[in-house]
């Protein structure tokens, strides 16, 4: 029984040594399926960046525009400038110009 059995494990030992060298780790040929997975994974970061670029891009827009009609107001609160000035400046921060409405 022993003799069987340590036959049997030399045997199955030598068959699981011969395969990846005879078949490759993935078994027979060629499989192009291994691609996908860095594709995949680069298409997921690449996604990441584009929408993390995205939303920094428009909040510092919005952070921009809303500094300097912040800062109006305050002015405004404070007394430093009058409500027509106030106004006229706001156009000109929004972009709202008569000459540019529609």
């Amino acid at each position: 029984m022993t003799a069987s059995l340590a036959t049997t494990f030399a045997v199955q030992s030598a068959q699981l040594l011969a395969d990846p060298v005879a078949h490759g780790p993935w078994g027979g040929g060629f499989s192009p399926w291994f691609l996908l997975f860095p594709l995949f994974w680069i298409l997921v970061i690449g996604l990441f960046i584009f929408f993390a670029r995205r939303t920094w891009r428009r909040n510092h827009e919005w952070a921009t525009a809303r500094g300097g009609e912040s800062v109006l107001r305050e002015r405004y609160a404070r007394g430093e400038i009058d409500e027509t000035e106030y106004r006229q400046r706001l156009e000109v921060l929004r972009g709202d110009s008569p000459g540019n409405r529609r």
